[in-house]
């Protein structure tokens, strides 16, 4: 068995106004460099392989929490959200009539014009998971909401029409076993980083 420990980066000023950030390079905000800071990874992770997504985001989450610069993999990049990021939700919900609703509707298949779908987003996991499983090295994955979601949603063969069975908190770490193949299952989600976790929107 091989462990994959997901963590998703710190907060950023899009995450802060709500802003959807998709592949766009944001940076953590000085607030958020502030919080991951202080953050306190499992030690078990000490000895874990860290890898992380390319954005600025992520890296510098991984730098703060491992006090080393990880590999980036282009595979853990935030779903592509195309023509719809640098968009307020709300502005989206306006435009979409209920965003939400539009997402329970579509579930894995949803996306924005000319964007990814979470589909998409597990398709392109998955070799990245069958090479972690084949290493048998387990491994610490830096990267976003949408990654995570779309990881979680292939554990549990969860479609996304309707509410996750198990809501993942912002702050914490989600272990994930994988098979000798990578098919992921959940091993122990929300692993506390801080006392009081809290969240925050975008991806």
């Amino acid at each position: 068995m091989t462990l994959l420990a997901v963590i998703r980066h710190g907060p950023t000023e899009w995450n802060e106004k709500g802003v959807v950030q998709g592949h766009s390079d944001i940076p953590l905000s000085a607030s958020g460099r502030v919080s991951v800071s202080a953050w306190t990874p499992p030690r078990d992770l000490d000895i874990f392989d860290w890898v992380a997504s390319p954005l600025k985001r992520a890296q510098e989450t991984a730098v703060i929490l491992s006090g080393r610069r990880p590999r980036t993999d282009g595979r853990l990049t935030e779903m592509n959200w195309a023509v719809w990021e640098g968009k307020r939700l709300p502005e989206l919900r306006a435009e979409l009539g209920d965003l939400m609703k539009a997402w329970e509707a579509k579930g894995l298949d949803f996306r924005a014009p000319g964007g990814e779908s979470p589909r998409d987003v597990q398709d392109r996991l998955k070799p990245f998971l069958a090479e972690c499983a084949a290493k048998r090295q387990d491994t610490v994955a830096v990267c976003h909401k949408g990654v995570l979601r779309a990881l979680y949603a292939l554990s549990v063969s969860w479609d996304m029409t309707d509410k996750a069975p198990e809501k993942l908190h912002d702050e914490c770490v989600h272990y994930f076993r994988l098979d000798s193949n990578g098919a992921p299952t959940p091993h122990r989600l929300n692993q506390p980083m801080t006392d009081s976790p809290t969240a925050y929107g975008g991806g």
